[in-house]
């Protein structure tokens, strides 16, 4: 039996089976859709990783003081309004803001040229205007920082001594106008002694700023909530970012404007039961804390240092339960469980750990920059051993 193969006669090409040809064309027609495809998932990579430059700027316009620099702001503002009202009380002069004394100079220059008021009444204003300035500028030569910054070389305890000393003399000087310049001294000493911290501005003697930085804040707030639907999980991480940061500010002006409401407050009734002898509340308050600093300064010291030391561990045991968090998440992508899911459960639940991920991720980021500004406050404040640089050195490979 003869078995005759069919041979292809010649000039006839080859005919590839239907399956094949239909396999050519599919690569053919699916080079583009994966092309654009690769295309789209670029352009997101690099607007996602914007955003996340946009939301690091945001993020570290902004760091909220330490709990307690901002006790020791609230409590210089306390005393602040009660010296504020008990000088108005006892002399009729405001004596820890100066809008309506630089005002004031500027209509007796009128009323002395128009012969309506005398000289003296400008010489008043005028020497209340210099004296708030000479006070800043002793805390200029004292404090050479516009930072809060306890435990270095500044004289802070002898600033605050200066301005118990102040308040203390005001209280027994007759003259009303002399004893009103010896309270301007001292509040200009104070509101100059923590003028800024980390971006935000801090006055402790008087409350426009304040009120206004207060105001701006919750209209960005508002304003970033209407833009998403009053909705939190409709914000991109640059909104997130930016009500993080206004939210941490108001943590620290509405407290300082409330503080000084409450000085006012207990200067009007104190005023009303020990007359210009209410000077000495806040005058001994500034006086008992200026001592024990010059006094306890090295202990202070290095009981700051231990305290932010202590922080800084938990930073570093926080970031390090982050990134094994999302170690683990990572994982779950190339386990065979994960690829054997159904298509569209299994995009939902990749969206919903790319989120989680992204906000571990920008958590590790803060506390990562928090860890960066806390090196740079023990490079000002050197320490031969800390607990920091151990535990730095035990998780160095993490």
């Amino acid at each position: 039996m003869t078995l005759t193969l069919p041979v292809a006669k010649a000039g006839e090409k080859e005919q590839a089976t239907p399956d094949e040809a239909g396999k050519g064309s599919g690569h053919e027609q699916d080079l583009p859709q994966i092309l654009s495809k690769a295309g789209r998932q670029y352009s997101s990579a690099s607007r996602m990783a914007e955003l996340h430059q946009k939301a690091h700027a945001a993020r570290a316009s902004f760091t909220r003081p330490r709990s307690w620099v901002l006790l020791f702001g609230w409590s210089l503002a306390f005393c602040a309004g009660l010296v504020n009202v008990v000088a108005y009380r006892s002399w009729g002069l405001y004596v820890s803001h100066m809008t309506g004394d630089t005002t004031a100079i500027g209509l007796r220059i009128e009323g002395v040229h128009q012969h309506d008021m005398e000289f003296f009444t400008l010489h008043e204003a005028v020497m209340i205007l210099v004296s708030f300035l000479l006070g800043a500028f002793l805390c200029g030569m004292l404090i050479d920082k516009n930072q809060v910054h306890f435990g270095g070389k500044s004289f802070y305890g002898l600033a605050l001594v200066g301005n118990s000393g102040l308040l203390i003399v005001a209280t027994f000087v007759k003259n009303p106008t002399h004893a009103a310049c010896l309270a301007a001294i001292a509040c200009g000493l104070q509101n100059a002694m923590c003028t800024s911290h980390f971006g935000a501005v801090v006055r402790t003697t008087h409350v426009t700023g304040t009120a206004t930085d207060i105001g701006s804040t919750l209209g960005r707030i508002t304003m970033i909530f209407l833009r998403n639907g009053c909705r939190h999980s409709s914000m991109n991480i640059v909104d997130r970012a930016e009500v993080g940061v206004d939210a941490r500010k108001l943590l620290v002006l509405a407290p300082m404007l409330l503080c000084f409401l409450l000085g006012t407050m207990t200067g009007a009734y104190l005023f009303a039961l020990m007359d210009v002898f209410a000077l000495l509340i806040p005058a001994s308050l500034t006086g008992v804390v200026g001592l024990c600093y010059m006094l306890f300064r090295q202990r202070l010291k290095g009981y700051l240092k231990h305290i932010e030391a202590e922080r800084l561990n938990m930073q570093f045991e926080s970031m390090r339960g982050t990134l094994e968090r999302a170690q683990t998440m990572l994982h779950s992508f190339k386990s065979p469980h994960h690829a054997s899911k159904d298509g569209d459960d299994n995009v939902v639940e990749d969206g919903e750990v790319v989120i989680e991920l992204e906000h571990g991720f920008e958590d590790m980021l803060e506390r990562m920059r928090t860890i960066e500004e806390g090196i740079e406050h023990f490079r000002q404040m050197p320490c031969s051993t800390s607990p920091v640089k151990e535990r730095a050195s035990t998780h160095q490979e993490v």
